[in-house]
């Protein structure tokens, strides 16, 4: 069974993630170390739901840039200012097939900030234009990879040549 090992990997990660928050370590300094144990088991399964969101929906995927990383999952975005190999959310993910957009190599920001958006639900309107419009994920792709963004596990058809 090789997806065991991921997942109780992942369980550790998290696990650990959530033993070293602040609000947690506090707890347990104080004496309080059943509600810590408790908050942090309601922040694993909270995860462990975002990493399924990752895996099952259509327009998931986990962009990196110098703001920081982000887990988008449909309405629900996930973030944190530490690049992907610091956020125990987006690395698993992006380890399961979650598609990765890596925008630090971008350097035109102006071209960028007109990009428009991924769609939250998966739908495109198509009379909707210009910037922040929701296009498909693949379309979004597309468009910031001829930007000079890297992608991980790229949900496009591969053409044949």
């Amino acid at each position: 069974m090789k997806g065991i090992p991921m997942q109780t990997g992942v369980l550790r990660v998290l696990r650990a993630t959530a033993a070293s928050w602040w609000r947690h370590k506090e707890l347990r300094r104080t004496g309080q170390s059943a509600q810590a144990r408790q908050i942090e088991g309601e922040t694993v399964l909270r995860d462990l739901g975002y990493l399924r969101q990752a895996a099952t929906l259509s327009n998931a995927h986990v962009t990196c840039g110098e703001g920081g990383t982000f887990l988008h999952l449909g309405w629900t975005t996930v973030s944190t200012f530490a690049p992907i190999e610091r956020f125990p959310l987006a690395a698993p993910a992006v380890a399961r097939g979650t598609p990765f957009i890596d925008i630090r190599p971008v350097n035109n920001v102006i071209a960028f900030a007109n990009l428009p958006r991924v769609a939250r639900d998966g739908s495109v309107d198509p009379d909707l234009s210009g910037a922040g419009r929701p296009v498909s994920l693949t379309t979004y792709i597309d468009t910031v990879e001829r930007l000079g963004a890297r992608i991980v596990n790229d949900p496009r058809p591969r053409q044949s040549i």
